[in-house]
């Protein structure tokens, strides 16, 4: 046992418990946990930002990148109003971030006396961002509740957690004694082994056997095992939106969601890992009327209807991906599925590529951007089309805001990437309309000289907004807007910038600025884009001619 203060046993716990980075924005509810954090400022970086929506979406970026766990630190009532938009994207993409909440003087909380940030129901606020949350009450909770924060982030679906710490519980002083870290190998769950049978039985006798990987699969780290079955079972993987990655764009069995609108009405079975295997229109199994399906998760919820179960593992791909292996493991070798993936991959982008500029502008940032070199998604034209056509060579190197389609999520993201991996190359695409939310946090980058590039796509309009406008209503309302001049924005905080009006001018820029490293901004005006939602949307109905039979 040792005398500290609350925020010196918070400090110590984040460290033991493996926490080197923390993104946070100080105030005077946290000054006792920031003033722990300054005493051990050279085992844990505290990058301090200039919105808190940006301490969320920071640390979101840096788990999903890493496979860490990304802290946010704000204060309470406004502050935590701010991070839920980061939070809630962290929800919808399982993302495992642990958010550390000021609050009011304990004696005070629920009293409504009107305190500086006090606002009714905070913690029930805070309950609907994350999986789990618990207020320390004395420094010596401060701990086991640290503790069990990152239990509950290592158990089950990674999902945000929250802790909230009163002022009065961060000052005061106690005999404090911390707690054994959290052991990860401790919680692994393995899938029932009846039902790993019963999965091995229907894929023995399958004929042909479709993969459909989502977010899960890299979550667990699970990409090595998810592409050796494949080449077991010669299944072509086709990968969610929030999934590419889960196997390399150019392996012969990878395609994509387009590709899965040919596969599944053929597929006798359908393995759905890591997924929740659901489209805007609902779940995804009708489009394969004949399958059986293996659903393979860490949420239990994911197995529930609408879906249609056959076999169900509950557990985290990796453990089940590697029981499945090990009880195919005496099957025969299979014919080669690769030569019917090509025909799909082609037919894939003979579509693709009548979507212009974004096909263009997309080959153009591949071409710049190293193979492990990571990019971060946004709601923009060019960010709808990356979801399916950027190619994606490893794991945990395309970062979107998953369901949650959060404007603005993609700068702030970014940075959190960029400090995670300082020797990685990390580009956020933006629209000039979500790039706007985080504008302010280019002092950020400069502050903190993180290693991102922005590239701006600039049409003077939430774009989306003003499209779906003018097809629905022939008008337009508070879409239009009117920007800043970018490039000289980005030069005030101390940012290098350029503005290109080209594909292969864009891929120049991108390549000199990630070379020079540190922060830089591209800005690219364009005009109005065409819209891709029929290629792109993984439940819509396409308008294009049907996609070839790869059984012919």
């Amino acid at each position: 046992m040792t005398i500290m203060t609350g925020g010196d046993a918070l400090a110590a716990q984040l460290i033991h418990e493996g926490v080197d980075q923390i993104f946070g924005l100080p105030g005077v509810q946290l000054d006792f946990a920031v003033d722990g954090l300054a005493k051990v400022q050279d085992r844990v970086k505290f990058l301090h930002v200039r919105h808190e929506q940006t301490t969320a979406y920071m640390a979101d970026g840096y788990a999903r990148s890493t496979g860490k766990v990304g802290v946010a630190m704000f204060v309470p009532g406004p502050g935590l109003f701010n991070a839920m938009a980061g939070l809630s994207t962290a929800w919808a993409c399982s993302s495992p971030v642990l958010a550390i909440c000021g609050q009011i003087q304990s004696n005070a909380i629920g009293k409504g006396y009107g305190l500086l940030h006090e606002v009714n129901g905070q913690s029930d606020t805070l309950a609907t961002v994350t999986k789990w949350s618990a207020m320390a009450r004395a420094p010596q909770e401060i701990p086991g509740l640290v503790r069990e924060a990152f239990h509950q982030l290592r158990t089950g679906r990674p999902r945000p957690v929250g802790i909230e710490v009163p002022p009065d519980v961060l000052q005061a002083q106690a005999d404090i004694t911390l707690c054994d870290p959290v052991d990860e190998a401790l919680h692994v769950v393995h899938p029932d082994a009846a039902e790993v049978k019963h999965a091995a039985e229907l894929l023995r006798h399958a004929k042909r056997p479709v993969i459909w990987a989502g977010w899960g699969v890299q979550n667990a780290n699970a990409t090595g095992e998810l592409t050796a079955l494949a080449e077991r079972l010669q299944a072509p993987v086709c990968t969610s939106n929030n999934g590419r990655g889960a196997i390399p764009s150019d392996h012969p069995l990878a395609l994509d969601g387009l590709a899965s609108r040919a596969l599944f009405p053929l597929a006798d079975v359908v393995i759905v890992v890591g997924s929740r295997f659901m489209g805007s229109a609902g779940v995804l199994s009708a489009r394969a009327p004949d399958a059986r399906f293996i659903y393979i998760n860490a949420d239990e919820h994911d197995f529930a209807a609408p879906r249609a179960v056959s076999a169900q593992l509950h557990a985290d791909a990796k453990t089940a991906l590697a029981d499945l292996l090990a009880e195919l493991d005496a099957l025969a070798a299979r014919p080669s599925a690769a030569p019917d993936c090509d025909k799909l991959r082609a037919w894939c982008h003979e579509q693709y590529a009548g979507v212009e500029p974004q096909y263009t502008l997309l080959k153009a940032l591949r071409n710049a951007i190293p193979r492990d070199g990571i990019l971060v998604n946004e709601m923009t034209q060019v960010g709808y089309v990356s979801r399916q056509t950027y190619p994606v060579y490893a794991p945990r190197t395309f970062i979107t805001p998953g369901w949650q389609g959060t404007l603005g999520f993609g700068y702030p993201t970014a940075l959190g990437v960029a400090a995670g991996n300082p020797d990685k190359a990390v580009v956020s695409i933006n629209g000039d309309g979500g790039f706007g939310f985080g504008l302010a946090e280019l002092a950020t980058a400069r502050q903190h000289d993180l290693n991102c590039v922005a590239v701006v796509f600039n049409d003077k309009a939430y774009g989306n907004v003003k499209r779906l406008q003018q097809q629905q209503f022939n008008r337009t309302l508070g879409s239009d807007l009117r920007n800043p001049d970018f490039v000289k924005v980005a030069e005030a905080f101390g940012v290098p910038a350029i503005r290109v009006h080209s594909a292969d001018a864009l891929e120049g820029a991108l390549r000199s600025a990630l070379a020079a490293r540190g922060p830089h901004l591209i800005e690219i005006p364009v005009d109005e884009m065409p819209n891709p939602a029929h290629l792109m949307s993984e439940s819509a109905k396409p308008p294009f001619p049907a996609p070839p039979n790869p059984l012919l």
